[in-house]
């Protein structure tokens, strides 16, 4: 894992995605190829909740099939943070936590990007960006006009 630094000059761990978790390795390949994707039962036709799993959440069927997602969405709830979490995230602030509710069905959590935290709003139209980092890509919103 790789590490930083804090205000204090302190090595802190960089805050890294479970990647090597297996229900979301498809979910982590599939972003670095900067493709959204869920998992979607094909016993009961629902889409999975975030994070990925071994099973259907709806009917508990191990049965699914990874499906691409349009990435567009709107906001459902929020929280803006004016104060690290973790020194990881210090010199960030404000930055906000966004759950959104993709087109599809699926709920996730991310970050609302390219607007101030105090614009992101519940309802807002989203469309899903990319960050690329040295492991892997994070999926970001950014709001639709």
């Amino acid at each position: 894992m790789s590490e930083s630094s804090d205000n204090r000059g302190r090595n802190v761990r960089r805050v890294r995605p479970f990647l090597e978790e297996f229900e979301a390795k498809p979910f982590w390949a599939n972003l670095r190829e900067h493709k959204l994707t869920a998992q979607h039962c094909k016993a009961c036709g629902k889409f999975f909740t975030f994070p990925p799993q071994g099973s259907c959440p709806h009917c508990l069927s191990t049965d699914y099939e990874w499906t691409q997602l349009s990435g567009k969405g709107k906001v459902y709830s929020f929280v803006s943070y004016h104060r690290a979490w973790h020194p990881a995230y210090e010199g960030k602030t404000p930055y906000n936590v966004s759950l959104v509710d993709l087109d599809e069905g699926p709920r996730l959590i991310s970050n609302v990007i390219d607007c101030p935290p105090e614009q992101v709003k519940i309802g807002m139209p989203v469309q899903v960006v990319y960050e690329d980092n040295d492991e892997f890509t994070l999926p970001k919103f950014r709001p639709v006009n």
